[in-house]
């Protein structure tokens, strides 16, 4: 085991700590304006250049809710590509991550009695900085259409007011009492596979089947089995009514309890997603979307709960997007959104490290926002 050096217990401590005046260090050294705005503008080129690759090459999608997966789909879009582009700089396979930890041993690595290393150098995420305003800052806000939430006495409670570069720490990096990842998956290579999808076969590893019947239920829909080709099926494995007087899940009654558990969670990843949302005025579904964000949201949930569905999932993401960077962002937004939700539903609360503040926060902003207001010399986005 390496020797923690006390020194470097203290500087981490407090680099750990959001940043206002300066967000970024490198090698223990302060970077001025200019190198923050050249930061901020590095971490928008290699956002938009993830969601190009995704966008053109569906193979790209599936290797990126791979990653969300072996996340837990604990970060928001944009800590999501801002630590696989460090990892990938760096040539490691990241698994878990948490900021160094209190002095007083509450939260982070600190807290499964787990030390960096000295000289290891820091991930950067989003994460939220939240605190009182000013009532001239409030009243800016509210000039503009922005909520402020007030105390009952008027005053402008402590809230989000915006986003800084914070430091975290992958396990590889730390040393201390053995520590196992809530979600320990191995990084995969994702090679285009056959269009046509593959039933998955076997028992079901995660034991969730129940929980997903439940949660579907607790939505308002009845959940039934039912033979192949009868009810509303025709030729699909599971499907999702809903139609006035008529609110039902059907999965084919005659296909192994994985698959059954797969399609099941495909259906609430549907309902969760509102796909069966027919009030929203206006929407246009792009080719495959909902399919995609569906499957997709089954693919990260089984994986972290340790159920690999790539084989009937990859064939659902071939080929949707067509190039269009909006759309993905769009979808992986709202697939992370869900996956989150539905993970955190079947997951016990213990297992889950609220000492992260870009896990435990709110969605992180769009990488042009936040250079725009590193451009004004504004330090929330």
């Amino acid at each position: 085991m390496a020797t923690h050096h006390p020194m470097a217990t203290k500087a981490r401590a407090t680099g750990s700590r959001t940043s206002r005046a300066t967000t970024s260090t490198t090698n223990g050294q302060a970077r001025g304006d200019g190198d923050r705005a050249e930061l901020l503008a590095t971490i928008k080129a290699d956002f938009d250049a993830r969601l190009a690759r995704m966008a053109t090459d569906p193979a790209q999608w599936v290797e990126f809710i791979d990653h969300v997966a072996t996340f837990g789909a604990r970060y928001s879009l944009g800590n999501q590509i801002l630590l696989l582009t460090q990892a990938e700089e760096r040539g490691i396979t990241a698994r878990y991550f948490l900021p160094y930890g209190r002095k007083d041993g509450s939260t982070g690595w600190k807290a499964h009695q787990r030390y960096v290393r000295a000289g290891e150098t820091a991930f950067k995420i989003w994460a939220p900085i939240k605190r009182r305003p000013t009532e001239e800052q409030a009243a800016e806000w509210e000039a503009t259409g922005r909520t402020v939430k007030r105390e009952p006495s008027g005053r402008p409670t402590v809230q989000l007011v915006g986003f800084g570069l914070a430091n975290t720490f992958e396990v590889s990096q730390t040393d201390g009492k053995p520590f196992e990842p809530p979600t320990v998956l191995v990084r995969r290579r994702v090679h285009q596979r056959e269009h046509t999808p593959q039933l998955l076969v076997g028992d079901d590893p995660t034991g969730v089947y129940d929980d997903l019947v439940t949660l579907i239920t607790d939505e308002g829909y009845r959940y039934e089995l039912v033979a192949p080709h009868t009810g509303y099926l025709n030729d699909a494995n599971g499907v999702t009514v809903r139609r006035p007087g008529v609110q039902i899940v059907q999965v084919r009654d005659d296909v192994d309890p994985a698959q059954r558990t797969k399609t099941t969670l495909h259906e609430l990843a549907h309902i969760r997603c509102g796909h069966l949302n027919t009030t929203a005025a206006d929407t246009v579904v792009h080719r495959g979307r909902d399919e995609t964000e569906a499957e997709s949201v089954a693919h990260i949930v089984l994986r972290a709960l340790g159920m690999d569905s790539a084989a009937y999932s990859d064939a659902y993401v071939l080929g949707w997007a067509d190039g269009d960077m909006n759309l993905v962002k769009e979808c992986a937004e709202t697939v992370l959104r869900v996956a989150k939700q539905v993970l955190a539903d079947l997951t016990p609360p213990e297992r889950t490290d609220e000492s992260d503040p870009a896990a435990a926060g709110p969605d992180d902003p769009d990488p042009v926002t936040v250079e725009r207001a590193a451009a004004d010399g504004r330090e929330t986005a």
